[in-house]
C-alpha cells in the first residue's frame, strides 16, 4: 500500500514514474504481472508477481527502480508499505 503526498503532481507525471515502472518490470527476468489502484484519496495498492524470490530481490535492486524509488521516498509517498507474500492459487471472475 502507498499514499502519495500530492505534492509535486507535475514532477510525478513527469517522471511517469508509475508508467515507467511497470514497463520496465515488465522486461525483467522472472516478471509475472502486475496490477495497481489508487484512489481519488491518493491511496493505492500495487502488486507486482514474481517467478521467485530472486526476481523480486533482482527488480528491488535494479538502478532506474533504485532512483525512482528514493524520488518517490523524497517527494511523492508519505508512506508506502512493502509485504513479501507467496501465492500458491488465484482465479478471477467478471461479469
Amino acid at each position: 500500500m502507498s499514499l502519495r503526498t500530492g505534492e509535486d503532481d507535475a514532477g510525478y507525471a513527469a517522471a511517469a514514474a508509475a508508467a515507467e515502472m511497470a514497463a520496465l518490470a515488465a522486461t525483467q527476468p522472472g516478471y509475472c504481472g502486475l496490477e495497481s489502484a489508487r484512489g481519488d484519496d491518493l491511496f493505492g495498492i500495487t502488486v507486482s508477481f514474481w517467478a521467485d524470490e530472486a526476481s523480486a530481490i533482482a527488480w528491488r535492486e535494479n538502478p532506474r527502480h533504485t532512483d525512482i524509488r528514493e524520488a518517490g521516498r523524497g517527494r511523492w509517498y508519505a508512506r508506502y508499505e512493502v509485504i513479501i507474500a507467496k501465492a500458491t492459487r488465484g482465479y478471477r471472475w467478471r461479469k
